[in-house]
């Protein structure tokens, strides 16, 4: 009887420590558990902080960014504004000093030809040294009046502005286009009023410039005995009388 007792006893005991251990053990499971869920926490609540923290950064940042970029534009402005005064200030300058190298290139050629070819005509009334503007304003509506009704009319502003371009006497080749074509009426070729070589052309602008240009590069300022001869040699004193005749009523 008294073994039996102590079996029971015994079988008890194991119950007892089996089941203690077993509570044990899942607490320490359960502990483990909430310890593992704790950290997860923490660590989430860090990386929320630090994205937080990088968010406001990157506002600084992109800020500063902005800031800097506006300031950088504004400098950006400043400077194209400088350099495009300093463009339109050197533009009239040029300007300024192409009409003054105009002017003295105009008294030195006639100084020229009237040493070597004194000029058949008073060359006082045309005036370079009035400037650009003037200068073709004022021969403009003379030679405009002077062409009234014919084919070339309205063409005096292209006769002043090549004159002036070329240093020559305003008056010299639309008195030629008189002498030659009866101021365009009578053209042996196209456009071409001055019976200049075998030239033919599209227009009257195209025309008048060429035949300008080529009275400064071969006969002089303005009409001479000399240029006459060279122009007309066939009939070079009834060209040189008929051309001066309407250079002097222009």
């Amino acid at each position: 009887m008294f073994a039996g007792s102590a079996a029971c006893v015994v079988v008890t005991l194991c119950i007892t420590i089996g089941i203690g251990t077993s509570f044990a053990g899942a607490g320490g499971v359960n502990t483990a558990g909430f310890g593992a869920s704790g950290a997860a926490a923490s660590e989430d609540a860090s990386q929320t902080e630090s994205l937080g923290a990088a968010s406001d950064t990157g506002v600084r940042e992109s800020s500063q960014l902005s800031n800097s970029a506006q300031r950088d534009i504004t400098k950006g402005i400043e400077t194209i504004e400088a350099k495009e005064e300093a463009d339109r200030i050197a533009a009239e300058e040029a300007a300024r000093a192409e009409e003054e190298a105009k002017i003295q290139a105009a008294a030195e050629k006639r100084a020229e030809q009237e040493a070597n070819n004194p000029p058949a005509i008073d060359l006082s009334e045309v005036d370079f040294t009035v400037g650009k503007e003037a200068f073709i304003e004022e021969w403009t509506a003379r030679i405009d009046a002077y062409l009234a009704g014919s084919p070339l009319a309205g063409q005096g502003v292209t006769f002043a502005t090549a004159a002036w371009d070329n240093g020559v006497d305003p008056r010299w080749s639309p008195a030629i286009s008189n002498t030659e074509s009866s101021k365009g009426a009578v053209c042996f070729l196209p456009y071409n009023a001055w019976g200049w070589g075998d030239k033919s052309f599209s227009s009257w602008e195209e025309a008048i410039n060429t035949h300008v240009s080529g009275l400064a590069a071969g006969y002089g300022q303005t009409i001479t005995y000399w240029a006459a001869k060279k122009y007309c040699p066939p009939n070079y004193d009834h060209w040189f009388e008929s051309t001066l005749s309407e250079m002097q009523s222009i």
